[in-house]
């Protein structure tokens, strides 16, 4: 599904941090705004110190980027902006610049749903210099936060085990877009459902809710409260039943199931959200079965997660359906994944590419030179085996060896009749879309694929096995060439 674009007003080219403008400025002033660049956008780390995560957010981009442009109303606000001499920032030549640039950027990423791995692009851009610079926070900020959400979703519904897990985030979630982000992603990383109405219209995502406790609250009696609700909506009834006395509120459920059921209607269950989860669902699910009413759900909700979920499970809980809002759209315990975009390749016009490479003292930090692709192998069973980042511009012939940077005496050698698949697709040519987004289910499907695909050591939370990811060989010793060379040159 194409991304409603009327979420937003027509330009979004000012949705980007000043720098990304100035350095804009600073290639134009300087006459290399016409250099060919490529750039990657990756993150370092797993989040929520699990062993995978879930690619999402490309659609936004793909929605953006098709329309991208500076209007009147952008460049009359640039043109107000003043450096520290009270001289305008930018020159009206460089504002007319912008007026007429059009996006012609290639852009390959890896589709949404896709397990993902730290220090993987997700997304490649390659172009003039000056429009691959002003992509740079734009497609972080839509790549981050959803692919974040995924993640999370995912492990909430890993820990579910194949029950429901029901999104019910909006009211606590940052701001408008970000409630839409998130049901979006959540929908992806898993969940089967979303409270948010709104995310329901726009992406086609189920949407779940029955009533609050003011609901209750606001009738004579809980008795009352759950007859009015089953005469208003026979055919939406879950009861919460936790305002008062919660085990008396599954007893009165029960009261009006039995009414329901001789108006040819059924409970469909009962929703707890307080006190001892556990407990009081083995002591909810005795009373449905006695009253005659096994099918009944019963769903739990209140500050949950993955952690949560699973320790109510090792208890014994009885709980068949999962309603988690607050912790998983804040992504809460890591509120942002940190993924960064990093210059890996330069040239002029019509000449050979310069790789390029950032230094760091610490080595996670160090930048991988070249023009990269990702390369997924498998075993005969399609379980993922390793994941090998290499240069498109050396791709070497024969089997493949795997080396961790990060502990190159770590290699592991891939035989060449080894299965594969290249991640990254191509997604925009010379500006132009190349790539439909597909349906939202699809992508969700994709994600569940994937997933069934990863060794189980892998899904384990906590402590998960390390996936075998790495730098192909010929690459590893190109990037060890050139921190050599950057680390001798005078300063």
């Amino acid at each position: 599904m194409r991304i409603p674009s009327e979420l937003y007003r027509p330009s979004l080219a000012l949705l980007t941090d000043l720098y990304q403008l100035t350095m804009a400025y600073g290639y134009w002033k300087s006459g290399v705004n016409t250099k060919e660049a490529v750039f990657h956008l990756f993150f370092r780390e797993n989040p929520f110190h699990s062993g995978f995560s879930i690619a999402c957010g490309l659609a936004y981009v793909v929605d953006l980027l098709s329309t991208l442009h500076f209007d009147t109303e952008d460049l009359a606000y640039l043109a107000e902006l003043r450096g520290s001499d009270g001289n305008p920032l930018f020159e009206q030549d460089f504002l007319a610049y912008l007026r007429t640039m059009d996006f012609s950027c290639h852009v390959d990423a890896i589709p949404e749903g896709t397990v993902v791995f730290p220090r993987e692009p997700l997304v490649r851009v390659q172009g003039p210099i000056i429009q691959c610079q002003l992509l740079e926070t734009v497609l972080l900020n839509l790549i981050n936060f959803q692919t974040l959400i995924a993640t999370k979703a995912a492990h909430v519904c890993l820990a579910a085990a194949g029950e429901p897990v029901l999104e019910f985030g909006l009211r606590r979630a940052q701001g408008i877009d970000g409630a839409l982000a998130a049901s979006r992603a959540a929908y992806i990383g898993g969940c089967a459902a979303t409270s948010n109405v709104l995310a329901g219209k726009l992406f086609g995502i189920p949407v779940r809710g029955t009533h609050a406790h003011s609901w209750v609250m606001s009738f004579d009696d809980e008795l009352e409260a759950f007859q009015a609700y089953a005469r208003a909506m026979p055919n939406n009834c879950i009861f919460l039943v936790d305002t008062y006395n919660t085990l008396e509120g599954v007893r009165k459920a029960v009261q009006v199931g039995q009414w329901l059921r001789a108006q040819g209607r059924e409970l469909i269950g009962i929703r707890l959200d307080s006190g001892d989860l556990a407990q009081l669902s083995i002591e909810a699910r005795r009373i449905l079965d006695e009253a005659g009413f096994p099918q009944a759900i019963i769903i739990g909700s209140g500050d949950l997660d993955e952690q949560a979920i699973k320790e109510l499970k090792n208890r014994g809980a009885k709980i068949t359906t999962w309603g988690v809002g607050t912790k998983l759209v804040t992504a809460y315990n890591q509120p942002a994944l940190g993924g960064v975009y990093k210059l890996g390749a330069i040239r002029a016009p019509g000449g050979p590419w310069q790789d390029k490479i950032k230094l760091s003292d610490e080595p996670a930090k160090v930048s991988t030179p070249g023009i990269l692709q990702v390369r997924r192998y498998y075993t005969a069973h399609r379980t993922f085996l390793a994941d090998v980042i290499y240069s498109e511009e050396t791709k070497p012939l024969g089997g493949w060896t795997l080396v961790d940077p990060l502990h190159p005496t770590a290699r592991h050698r891939l035989p060449p009749d080894t299965p594969y698949t290249d991640l990254l697709v191509p997604v925009f040519r010379n500006g132009k879309a190349v790539y439909t987004s597909p349906p939202l289910h699809q992508i969700r499907q994709r994600a569940q694929d994937q997933l069934a695909c990863l060794p189980a050591e892998v899904k384990r939370s906590p402590d998960p096995a390390p996936y075998r990811v790495g730098l192909e060989e010929s690459l590893y010793e190109h990037e060890r060439q050139l921190i050599s060379q950057v680390r001798k040159a005078p300063e």
